[in-house]
């Protein structure tokens, strides 16, 4: 089985402790999003883990810990942006983030480390020509970390409508969308730096930018070392190709502040479940209680043999 931590919340920045906690305990209760008295009960050992998939903007937390997952196979997914405290409020400076990046890169490798620069928007402040330079200067330094940097383009969740208002961010237009693209293309040509999109509609190939995925199938492989079976997550969007997955985070419990945020209804929210985080306890926020219904989710192994593919 592929495990994701996390969609839903930044589990490497804010809750790595308790991850490990998870690990030494071998399961974890995760909540199901629309029945909140409803959990099941996730199995967490090598048995039964083909791989496990990190999110994160700032996994500096887990850095000192990845020997721990020595057992395990894993990559990172790691968003990283050009945006300020405007945009992502509660996050560390970008030069900051970039040494994190490095040093996690340098721990584990390039092969295992994804850079998400994502999502991108237009507004009087962050201009085609803005994304231009910063996506330049990024990659230059960033080229020799990862091999692969996913794009998607902002999401007009309802939610978050008054907010787009305020920061002027209105739906991309086609004729945007390729100006940009065909200016990150050109700055990753001649690297070994590919770059896909998120579950998005837009042919790109005539830049060399295909439809990616998240959790990949292909990427899952050649880590792993081995052929899985799989089939595509039917509860992401359309145009998503992920494989299927168990996420074991929990909406509203990341505090970061970005104003993107399809995980964050409401930050007051947010700072309540936080205050019920304990490090301890088998689910995320707070502890079960006895009116909890807890089922055993059925886990098991993808991978087809143990011949190495590549």
């Amino acid at each position: 089985m592929i495990v994701s931590v996390s969609r839903r919340t930044d589990i490497p920045a804010l809750y790595s402790d308790w991850f490990f906690n998870r690990l030494a305990e071998g399961y974890v209760l995760v909540q199901n999003p629309r029945n909140p008295n409803r959990f099941s009960k996730v199995l967490l050992n090598p048995h039964v883990i083909d791989c496990l998939i990190f999110w994160s903007k700032n996994p500096y937390p887990m850095i000192a810990r990845l020997d721990e997952l020595k057992e395990y196979k894993y990559y990172f997914q790691f968003t990283l942006t050009p945006y300020e405290n405007d945009i992502e409020a509660k996050l560390p400076p970008v030069a900051k983030r970039i040494e994190i990046f490095k040093q996690l890169s340098d721990k584990i490798g390039p092969d295992k480390i994804v850079w998400r620069y994502d999502p991108i928007f237009i507004n009087e402040k962050h201009s085609i020509e803005f994304h231009q330079e910063a996506f330049f200067q990024m990659a230059s330094q960033l080229k020799d970390y990862t091999g692969k940097c996913i794009i998607s383009f902002i999401d007009h969740y309802s939610h978050i409508k008054n907010i787009f208002n305020k920061f002027h961010i209105s739906p991309m237009s086609e004729y945007e969308i390729r100006q940009i693209m065909k200016s990150l293309s050109q700055t990753v040509s001649g690297t070994h730096l590919k770059l896909e999109t998120c579950a998005e509609d837009i042919d790109l190939s005539e830049f060399d930018i295909l439809h990616g995925a998240c959790i990949d199938k292909e990427m899952i492989e050649q880590i792993i070392g081995c052929p899985i079976v799989s089939k595509k997550d039917k509860n992401q969007r359309l145009m998503c190709n992920c494989i299927e997955s168990i996420d074991i985070g929990t909406y509203d419990s990341c505090p970061h502040g970005c104003i993107y945020c399809y995980a964050t209804t409401n930050n007051d929210k947010v700072y309540r479940n936080m205050r019920l985080h304990d490090k301890n306890s088998p689910k995320l926020l707070g502890y079960p209680h006895e009116n909890d219904i807890i089922t055993d989710k059925e886990m098991k192994l993808l991978r087809t043999n143990q011949k190495t593919l590549f």
